[in-house]
C-alpha cells in the first residue's frame, strides 16, 4: 500500500507525464520524471515507461544517499543525473525529456535566439551541453550548466529543467518549445531574422583590465561604462529611468547602489538602502559578472533576490537589459 505523501507525489509524477505527453514534449518511452521524498528517498520513473501513461509501479523509490532501490523495479537508466542533481541543488523536482523542436532546432545550432521579451525574461542564455550517447555519462557538465540556468539543453539528446515544483519545471520547458516555435514562424516570412536589442547586447567588450569582483573599482567602472553608454541614456530618457536600484553580496558588507535620474548614475553609495535590492552569493555574481547568467533570468529562477517588486522594474527592462550586458563588460579577475 501506497500512503500519504508518497502517493501525492506520485500522483503528481502521473500528472506530469501526461502533460508532457499531450504536449509532444515527450513521445513513446523517452524521459524521465523525479521528484524529492524526503531527506534520503526520490521518486523517479521506472526504465522503459511511457511518460503519457505512467501507473504507480511504474515509479521507483530510491535513496539517493546510497543509490538503493526498492521495489525491484529498474528506475530510469539516467537516474545517476538525478542523483547529482539532489546532492547538488535544493530543487524538489527535476524533468528530462526529448521535445522535437528543441531537440531540431539545437541540432543545428547552440544558441537561443530570442524573439520575445518573455523568452529574454524567463530563460536568458539557456547553456547546451554536447550530448554523443543515448544516456547522459558525463552529468558533473550539466550539474556545471544548471548552475548557470535552471535549464539546460543537451545536444541532440533533449532538456533538462530543475525546479521546486514540477510546473515551474514544466513552464522553463513549455517556454523553450514556444521560443523554438516562434523562431521556425519568423524564418517563414523572414530569413535574415534580427533583433535589435541583441545588437546594443553584443557591442564588443572595451575594458581590458581585471579588476577584483565587487571592489569599488569593479563597481566604479561599470558605473563609468553606464554614463557613457547613448543606448541606455535614450532610453532612460525616454522611459524616465529615475530610482534607486542596489546590488549586494551576500555573506558580506558589499553593497552598492545606484542613484539612477534619467538614465544617467548621478551618485554611487555604499549600501543597500534602496526599494530594489538584488543579492546574490559570490558564485552566482560570478556567472552575472561573466556574462553566463541575466540578472532578470536570475531572479526569476529564485538564484537572485530581489527586496521589490520585480513587475515595477519590468517598465525599465529594455536599458536595466544593457545594463546588465555591460556588467560582463568590465573583466574581473
Amino acid at each position: 500500500m501506497i500512503f500519504g505523501k508518497e502517493r501525492k507525489i506520485k500522483n503528481e509524477i502521473i500528472k506530469v507525464g501526461k502533460r508532457l505527453y499531450q504536449t509532444g514534449l515527450t513521445v513513446a518511452k523517452s524521459g524521465n520524471l523525479s521528484a524529492r521524498l524526503d531527506n534520503e528517498n526520490i521518486l523517479i520513473t521506472a526504465t522503459g515507461t511511457s511518460l503519457g501513461n505512467l501507473k504507480y509501479k511504474d515509479i521507483v523509490k530510491v535513496n539517493w544517499q546510497s543509490g538503493e532501490t526498492r521495489g525491484g523495479i529498474k528506475p530510469s537508466s539516467e537516474l545517476p543525473l538525478h542523483i547529482l542533481v539532489y546532492k547538488n541543488f535544493g530543487a524538489r523536482a527535476v524533468i528530462h525529456a526529448h521535445p522535437s523542436l528543441i531537440n531540431g532546432y539545437f541540432a543545428v545550432t547552440s544558441d537561443l535566439k530570442a524573439l520575445t521579451f518573455e523568452t529574454k525574461f524567463y530563460l536568458g542564455n539557456v547553456p547546451v551541453i554536447e550530448q554523443d550517447t543515448p544516456t547522459v555519462t558525463k552529468p558533473e557538465a550539466v550539474i556545471s550548466a544548471l548552475k548557470v540556468n535552471n535549464l539546460v539543453v543537451l545536444k541532440n539528446h533533449g532538456i533538462v529543467a530543475i525546479a521546486d515544483k514540477f510546473c515551474d519545471g514544466l513552464n522553463l520547458a513549455e517556454a523553450l518549445e514556444e521560443a523554438v516555435r516562434s523562431l521556425a514562424v519568423a524564418r517563414i516570412f523572414d530569413k535574415s531574422v534580427l533583433d535589435d536589442l541583441d545588437k546594443a547586447l553584443k557591442q564588443e567588450l572595451t575594458q581590458n583590465a581585471r579588476l577584483p569582483m565587487f571592489s569599488k573599482d569593479h563597481i566604479q567602472a561599470i558605473v563609468d561604462l553606464v554614463n557613457k553608454d547613448e543606448f541606455i541614456a535614450q532610453k532612460g530618457r525616454e522611459l524616465d529611468l529615475t530610482l534607486k536600484l542596489a546590488i549586494k553580496l551576500d555573506g558580506s558588507d558589499k553593497a552598492y547602489k545606484f542613484n539612477f535620474e534619467k538614465g544617467k548614475i548621478i551618485r554611487l553609495d555604499f549600501d543597500a538602502d534602496a526599494p530594489f535590492v538584488i543579492s546574490a552569493p559570490a558564485e552566482v555574481w560570478e556567472q552575472v559578472f561573466l556574462g553566463k547568467l541575466d540578472c532578470f533570468v536570475a531572479v526569476t529562477q529564485g538564484k537572485m533576490k530581489l527586496s521589490g517588486q520585480l513587475g515595477q522594474l519590468s517598465k525599465w527592462y529594455v536599458p536595466f537589459t544593457r545594463l546588465f550586458g555591460i556588467f560582463k563588460e568590465v573583466k574581473i579577475k
